[in-house]
């Protein structure tokens, strides 16, 4: 149940930035932002208790969820009925192909 809400909320997120910046490639932390303070509030937090849950301090915790949404982005790029060009550099950048 909550990586189906973690996958809709993202999906929400593509379709924002595809709408307001769909020149612009993207990737997880362009999303979301990059520290796990821009995450409470929202469905991903969930990926970070379940690493504090596992014993991991808060940096390597926030390292690893974020690596889990990273997952789940792809996921939901993979699914979405519209094309991304992916750009392969130290994460991975999405661009929609804009018909």
């Amino acid at each position: 149940m909550q990586k189906h809400q973690i996958m809709n909320f993202l999906q929400g997120a593509v379709y924002c930035w595809c709408k307001n910046r769909f020149k612009e490639p993207f990737a997880m932390k362009d999303l979301m932002g990059d520290k796990n303070k821009d995450w409470e509030g929202t469905p991903l937090i969930e990926l970070y208790k379940k690493h504090i849950n596992l014993g991991k301090s808060s940096d390597d915790a926030f390292c690893e969820a974020a690596k889990d949404s990273g997952w789940l982005l792809k996921t939901v790029i993979i699914n979405d009925r519209r094309l991304f060009k992916l750009h392969r550099n130290y994460v991975l950048h999405y661009t929609w192909k804009n018909p």
